[in-house]
C-alpha cells in the first residue's frame, strides 16, 4: 500500500444530478503532473468532507480514478489508496453474501439509508504512476470500492436503494442542505 499523496487543495463536490455524476467516466490514459495533482486534491477533499472515499466525477473531473481511506476490519487500521480505471470483482454462487448497512455519499452529504452490498470485494487498477494496484476486503472496506467503483460507471447508490427509501434519502438530504452549502467541503457553512 502506497501512503496517499499530500498537499491537495480542497475542492466543492459535485452533487447527485449533474450530469457528471450520472454517466460512465473516461479511462486514465496520462499518467502524469495533472493526475498526480488531481489525486491530492482529491485526498484533501476527501479529508476535509470526512469521507472515506471520493471518484473524481465528485469533483468535476471525467475520469475513472478514486481514492479512499477506509477503516479496515475490527480494530486493523485503516486501508487507503489510489485506483484508475478499477476493475471490480465480486464473489459469485455460494459465495455471494449481502449486507445490509447504512451508507451515504459525500455527493448528498449528511444522509443515509440502508443499502445492500456485497460483503466482500476485491478492486485492481493502476495506481497514479501507472503502477498496477489491487485492494480487497469485508465490510466496510467492500462496501468503500464497491461505492467508489460504481461513481465511474456513473452509478450513484441511490440507484440501488428501494423507491421509497430514496425518497427518504433525498428528504433527509434537504434537511440537512444548510450544513452543506454550495461550494462544500471548500466553503464552509
Amino acid at each position: 500500500m502506497n501512503a496517499l499523496p499530500t498537499g491537495g487543495s480542497i475542492r466543492p463536490i459535485i452533487r447527485w444530478g449533474e450530469p457528471v455524476m450520472h454517466r460512465p467516466c473516461s479511462p486514465v490514459e496520462a499518467f502524469d503532473d495533472d493526475l498526480r495533482a488531481l489525486v491530492a486534491d482529491m485526498v484533501a477533499t476527501m479529508h476535509a468532507a470526512d469521507g472515506v472515499g471520493l471518484a473524481a466525477n465528485q469533483v468535476g473531473v471525467d475520469l475513472a480514478v478514486f481514492v479512499f481511506d477506509c477503516p479496515a476490519e475490527e480494530g486493523r487500521g485503516s486501508v487507503s489508496g489510489v485506483v484508475c480505471n478499477p476493475t471490480l470483482t465480486l464473489p459469485e454462487g455460494h459465495e455471494r453474501s449481502l449486507v445490509v448497512s447504512d451508507e451515504g455519499c459525500l455527493s448528498l452529504p449528511g444522509a443515509f439509508v440502508e443499502c445492500a452490498r456485497l460483503e466482500y470485494a476485491e478492486v485492481n487498477g493502476l495506481d497514479e504512476a501507472g503502477a498496477p494496484v489491487s485492494y480487497a476486503g469485508s465490510s466496510l472496506l467492500a462496501r468503500c470500492l464497491q461505492h467508489e467503483t460504481d461513481h465511474l460507471h456513473g452509478i450513484v447508490f441511490g440507484d440501488k436503494v428501494p423507491t421509497k427509501l430514496r425518497k427518504r434519502l433525498y428528504k433527509e438530504a434537504a434537511q440537512l442542505a444548510d450544513e452543506f452549502p454550495a461550494g462544500w467541503p471548500a466553503v464552509s457553512a
